[in-house]
């Protein structure tokens, strides 16, 4: 039985027939694995994720943690779906052995997680977080954290969150006010407030493991003044036994449209309600040097807006699948070229309409799990690259892809939930179909790890120029590489490649005009449609990829994917010059726009 969550097809497809993925076990990271464990994680996580994760995805919905000015209370399917995630080991599939984990590629990691979102975003969430959190510790913690908080999650008997954004500062962080007083002792009593903390609190395991941005009295001002603390929620003693309550307090929950499964908090730090040791403040623990804790902390936030693009992705995916299975079970009207009336109605997936959306949706959803697969291979040969330079250009790459890849999922593929509930017609605006749910979920994602405004000023305002441009320039060559195996390939895939060749050179083109016109603020002004128009090329690019690696195959599945490859470029990819015009133009009606007309 196919599964309605993520096509394994397609991922063997991208996995093996395009990324290679298999060629990694010759590199010592990963000499221990094979095609053989990798489709065995991959198995783990499609039945984990099917049978934990997605039969209480509903429920999760409908029934959202609750908080009764003592403690918080979360149905009990989620603990149980945390146990059976950490008990096979998947916290630490893609971290190191030397502190328990299985050391995976992160293309097969990325693969087999996509599974649980696509599943169950809201108890996922709990466990992406906490793999996130001690990659960055794993990273950049000392000793005695990594054994104090990272082994405890990997273990899964710790969870960990990120908390960053403050009531009164949002996104920018350069305005956090929450201090960390330091102590004699080298430890830091931190005090301040936190907002929008996902898994800040609830029962699921022993410990919290929070990641703490402040600022200690005397640094820099702005972002320079930002330092990272670990902070837990019950402070663990030298031989790793929980000690007293820290003075971390839940001031209460936020509720979402979508992820309600997941705990969503208001986080109070110091506020007197614990005292260890007698003294105000929660205890923190520094992280690397002072005033570095943002440079930190991007370790976290760069692989979550990988992890943001895949959820966004995964809940479009699955919305895909359930659409195309009620379109083949769903019988209504007829051809238009039908005479009788009385004939028999036709399944809806039958209908030109209904194949549009679904070719739609199938376009975004495949060419981003594609996007998504490939940053996280980058990942994988950064870490195994021969010499600097290598790992240089792996980087640079990944660089100027990573907020592509968490904005056009986050865009396109909720796009393709709303498809997915036009395609249900009345009944997908219905609690009884999955779609509705998924829509709620996905469109929380364009504002997850940087909006899609933040998102377009970093990638026009500083990743396309970072290095001389030297990380556009590689993306370039990169296209390049795959234009010419197109034309190689002939027939669509090398119409394609000229049309591909065409629109990149006119996105450099513009890119340069814009910043030769000394108006660095009427470039910035539109800066959300040049990432727009940059995702769409770089994902059309991701296509041809896709068909040359489908060329001289044949059976459905191939033909599929030549199918969404062509719809792609013949109805998304002209999108682009318009846009590209009013680039060009550098068009100040947003800028020029005045509150009072409003």
């Amino acid at each position: 039985m196919r599964s309605n969550l993520i096509s394994r097809r397609d991922l063997d497809f991208l996995l093996y027939e395009w990324l290679r993925v298999e060629d990694l076990a010759a590199f010592p990271r990963f000499g221990e694995h094979s095609r053989e464990t990798f489709d065995g994680f991959l198995d783990l996580c499609e039945d984990i994720a099917t049978r934990h994760f997605a039969p209480h995805n509903k429920r999760n919905d409908s029934n959202e943690p609750t908080f009764d000015g003592e403690r918080v209370t979360i149905i009990p399917e989620v603990k149980a779906a945390v146990e059976a995630f950490t008990k096979a080991n998947l916290v630490g599939a893609g971290m190191d052995e030397e502190i328990g984990g299985l050391q995976l590629p992160a293309a097969v990691e990325a693969a087999g997680f996509s599974w649980f979102q696509a599943a169950n975003v809201g108890t996922s969430g709990y466990l992406f977080l906490t793999i996130g959190n001690a990659n960055l510790l794993a990273a950049h913690g000392t000793r005695d954290q990594i054994d104090h908080f990272v082994r405890p999650m990997v273990e899964g008997r710790f969870t960990g969150t990120m908390c960053l954004s403050e009531p009164q500062a949002g996104s920018s962080l350069a305005d956090i006010v929450t201090r960390a007083e330091p102590q004699a002792d080298g430890t830091y009593r931190l005090f301040g407030s936190k907002m929008w903390i996902s898994g800040g609190d609830h029962e699921l395991t022993e410990n919290i493991v929070h990641l703490v941005l402040a600022k200690i009295p005397g640094g820099p001002a702005g972002t320079k003044g930002i330092s990272l603390f670990v902070v837990p929620k019950f402070l663990v003693g030298a031989d790793g036994t929980l000690g007293e309550r820290n003075d971390v307090v839940l001031a209460g929950l936020n509720h979402k449209m979508g992820y309600r499964g997941t705990t969503n908090t208001v986080l109070n730090f110091g506020e007197g309600r614990h005292t260890p040791d007698g003294a105000p403040g929660a205890v923190g623990y520094l992280v690397g040097e002072p005033h570095r804790g943002l440079s930190y902390m991007f370790h976290m936030m760069n692989e979550a807006r990988l992890g943001v693009g895949l959820g966004a992705t995964a809940l479009g995916y699955t919305g895909y699948l359930k659409s195309v299975e009620y379109a083949r079970q769903r019988h209504q009207g007829r051809a238009v070229t039908a005479k009788d009336p009385a004939a028999p109605q036709s399944q809806i997936v039958e209908h030109a309409d209904v194949k549009r959306m679904l070719l739609a949706q199938k376009a975004y959803v495949e060419g981003a799990l594609a996007l998504l697969l490939y940053c996280n291979r980058l990942v994988d040969l950064r870490r195994t690259a021969a010499d600097e330079q290598a790992a240089r250009e792996h980087t640079l790459l990944l660089e100027i892809l990573t907020g592509v890849a968490k904005s056009w999922p986050s865009q396109w593929c909720l796009e393709a939930n709303s498809l997915a509930i036009q395609v249900h017609g009345g009944y997908g605006y219905t609690r009884e179909y999955d779609v509705e749910q998924h829509y709620r979920d996905n469109r929380l994602n364009p504002i997850h790890e940087g909006t899609h405004g933040i998102q377009g000023l970093d990638l026009l305002g500083r990743k396309v120029i970072q290095h001389e441009g030297a990380s556009l320039r590689l993306l370039g060559e990169r296209i390049a590489a795959t234009v010419e195996a197109a034309e190689r390939t002939g027939g669509d895939a090398a119409e394609f490649a000229a049309r591909l060749d065409a629109s990149w050179h006119r996105l450099v083109t513009v890119t340069l005009g814009m910043f030769a016109a000394g108006d660095p603020a009427a470039a910035m002004a539109n800066s959300s449609i040049y990432l727009e128009a940059f995702g769409h090329i770089v994902v059309a690019w991701i296509w041809l990829e896709q068909m040359v690696a489908a060329a001289d195959h044949e059976g459905d599945f191939y033909e599929g994917k030549r199918a969404a490859a062509r719809y792609f470029f013949r109805y998304e990819l002209p999108k682009t010059g318009p846009q590209l015009d009013l680039l060009a133009a550098l068009d100040r009606t947003t800028l020029e726009m005045r509150d009072d007309w409003f």
